[in-house]
């Protein structure tokens, strides 16, 4: 159906349909764009994408979901923004209901405080906090599993579901309820490290910044995905530019078979309109760590966040 359309029309009609929405993230002058099809829609919609700021590997994905979605319509739509996991060659949700899928966690896993050792998770989930990680960052090997250790004893007793970044092996020894891997500790897991962590029984999130990392993620039916950088931070040095809200709620849209946590830079005055995208969870690291009264100011998160489920 896509040979009846003419790719300049198509890309000048999405930008028109969804500038103000997605405008451009990057002040960084937009390249041209690598083709790897002559469709006309997928070229259309990959021009289209790059001047709205994707970078090259979230515009080549979003091209080629534009052309499955109008071969999948019979239409090209303008409107429509794509958000169908079939059109993003995603295989069939849930991701919970496939046979490789690790354990679920809960849909909504609520306010997510990223900590920095043990004592401040033991801290924070006696303050009630429902999902905790530990990101401990150490060369010391020694170090690393005492601290897990420590952090696994911590969550004890409270209903803290805790999380450890990286550290798998060390994580599934000491019992923790899950791990957390970004993109880079994801893609250097040889098959078999990947069926041994999904043999362990741990549930498992993995970290995204836009479509690519996100259809990469799926591939390995995790419990849940994490979406960021919302917004500018200075934690730690990010690949890609903040992705805002109109992005998040894109993103939330065509992964709703996930549980789901927005990320980076979020602060009290910003987290309604990331709760407005429809993510079930908020990962915050310095609004606890940095806050003069870390208690009250969770109690006061976790209001916020009951309040938008219960909406």
């Amino acid at each position: 159906m896509s040979c009846t359309y003419d790719a300049r029309t198509v890309a000048q009609s999405i930008v028109a349909a969804h500038g103000l929405r997605f405008g451009s993230n990057t002040a960084a002058p937009v390249s041209a764009p690598i083709f790897s099809s002559d469709d006309p829609v997928y070229r259309g919609a990959k021009q289209a994408c790059a001047a709205l700021g994707f970078i090259e590997i979230d515009a080549e994905c979003l091209a080629h979901a534009w052309r499955a979605q109008t071969e999948r319509l019979s239409q090209f739509d303008t409107a429509l923004w794509p958000d169908n996991p079939a059109d993003f060659g995603l295989r069939p949700f849930p991701p919970a209901a496939r046979g490789d899928a690790f354990p679920p966690c809960p849909e909504r896993l609520g306010l997510y405080a990223v900590l920095p050792d043990a004592a401040w998770v033991g801290r924070m989930a006696r303050a009630g906090v429902p999902t905790v990680q530990l990101r401990f960052k150490s060369d010391d090997a020694a170090a690393i599993e005492r601290e897990v250790r420590a952090a696994v004893e911590a969550v004890q007793g409270t209903g803290a579901l805790l999380f450890i970044n990286d550290h798998w092996q060390v994580a599934i020894a000491a019992g923790a309820y899950g791990i957390h891997l970004g993109q880079e500790d994801l893609d250097v897991l040889s098959p078999a490290q990947l069926q041994a962590l999904r043999a362990s029984g741990l549930r498992l999130g993995v970290s995204t910044h836009g479509y690519a990392e996100m259809v990469r993620a799926d591939a390995v039916s995790p419990s849940y995905i994490a979406m960021g950088a919302v917004y500018p931070t200075t934690l730690k040095r990010m690949a890609t530019a903040p992705q805002g809200v109109a992005r998040l709620a894109a993103y939330a849209r065509l992964l709703r078979g996930y549980p789901q946590v927005g990320i980076g830079g979020i602060d009290a005055v910003r987290l309604p309109e990331v709760l407005a995208t429809g993510v079930g969870s908020v990962a915050v690291v310095r609004a606890l760590v940095a806050a003069e009264d870390p208690e009250a100011t969770a109690a006061q998160w976790m209001a916020a966040l009951g309040a938008a489920a219960g909406n």
